[in-house]
């Protein structure tokens, strides 16, 4: 049983690492997402819980719950007659939906510089830099219809259980 617990426990400082360098997130709320991911799936953590299994203050784990909420990255249920609330890790498709808004977002980006580019186009080095910047842009267009496909996946296996 003990071996379970360290690989638990390592699991859990492997998604903290990771969410820090991909979310830009603090230490202790990449840590509680991992937590959640491993340990609040089924039922999810309450508020108590979560404090006794991060080893943190209160404050500390309501501000790092608060950032996760806002970030759609975790959410939260309550139970008819019960005062608490059950943190689970938000379902992969909302996860995976963020994305979505990012590549958007860059798809307008890398439109605008085109044009742009194509107005002022002035020397090879910009050429190839166009060239470059349309490439980028099918790339995008490649993960964005990839992604999209992901999350549908995602939708139908997160609907047949529930």
């Amino acid at each position: 049983m003990a071996a379970i617990q360290k690989e638990r426990e390592e699991l859990i400082e492997m998604f903290g690492i990771h969410f820090e360098l991909l979310y830009n997130l603090p230490p202790l709320g990449s840590r509680i997402l991992g937590l959640l991911i491993i340990d609040g799936c089924k039922t999810g953590l309450t508020f108590e819980e979560i404090v006794e299994k991060m080893g943190a203050s209160k404050s500390s784990i309501s501000t790092n719950l608060n950032l996760l909420l806002k970030m759609d990255k975790i959410n939260y249920y309550t139970l008819c007659g019960d005062r608490k609330k059950y943190f689970k890790p938000s379902p992969f498709s909302e996860r995976l939906s963020n994305y979505i808004k990012i590549l958007d977002f860059e798809k307008k980006i890398i439109d605008k510089l085109i044009t742009y580019r194509e107005q002022t186009i002035s020397c090879t080095e910009e050429q190839c830099n166009m060239e470059n910047v349309k490439a980028y842009k099918a790339h995008v267009c490649e993960v964005e219809e990839l992604l999209i496909k992901t999350i549908d996946k995602f939708k139908e296996i997160e609907r047949k259980n529930t």
